[in-house]
């Protein structure tokens, strides 16, 4: 959202309808209803952008950077990048398949994130995987199996090195030539009859919890 853009509540004049919706303040197309297409009044006075708290980096927080392992999806390698900077992530690889910023497509969805997060592709994750090891970084991949751990049950360790969090593909999982390299696999519990979340938003919640959780 741009910067000094407001909004307004307005609301159908129509009994019969009554939706309550937002619009840009005024923008003209606000008088009529969209679904009935009665006339419509101000509810409330026009208001900001409700902004997020900022935060620098907390000591004691873990560094973290990502690997996306053949992520097929734009909309969810965008999803991605706009939560990575949100958190604060420091850089992304993207291996395989995975699209990257130079995609418009992606840019679109990104919002601007991918030239606020660093990001590098690499052909194949596995030797990503190994080199980013090699520079004294701990890889824990978000997946399930036998190895894998709750989340909430792994926020108490006391190694300090960077955490590369891996999210593989949207069917197949993480390449199990990168599994063989993890120090943790995670999982974000479930409790309905899905057994998985969409990725970007199995990401976000890993990222979030990792980031501001962890101690």
């Amino acid at each position: 959202m741009e910067h000094g853009v407001r909004h307004e509540i307005r609301f159908c004049t129509n009994t019969g309808c009554s939706i309550r919706f937002p619009v840009l303040a005024g923008d003209p197309r606000g008088s009529v209803c969209p679904r009935c297409g009665s006339a419509t009044l101000p509810a409330e006075k026009p208001y900001g952008e409700h902004k997020a708290l900022r935060m620098g980096h907390q000591p004691g927080y873990p560094l973290l950077e990502v690997l996306l392992d053949n992520i097929r999806s734009i909309y969810n390698v965008g999803s991605i990048f706009r939560t990575a900077d949100g958190a604060g992530v420091r850089r992304l690889h993207l291996c395989g398949i995975t699209p990257t910023p130079d995609n418009p497509r992606l840019r679109k969805t990104a919002l601007g994130a991918d030239e606020a997060v660093g990001w590098a592709h690499h052909p194949d994750g596995c030797i990503a995987s190994k080199m980013l090891k090699d520079q004294g970084m701990r890889l824990w991949a978000l997946e399930g199996g036998d190895r894998s751990e709750p989340i909430h049950q792994v926020l108490h360790e006391t190694d300090d090195r960077p955490i590369v969090l891996v999210v593989g593909n949207e069917i197949s999982g993480v390449d199990p030539g990168i599994l063989d390299q993890c120090d943790r696999i995670i999982s974000i519990p479930m409790q309905g009859i899905k057994t998985s979340l969409n990725t970007s938003v199995a990401f976000g919640i890993a990222v979030y919890t990792l980031r501001f959780l962890f101690k």
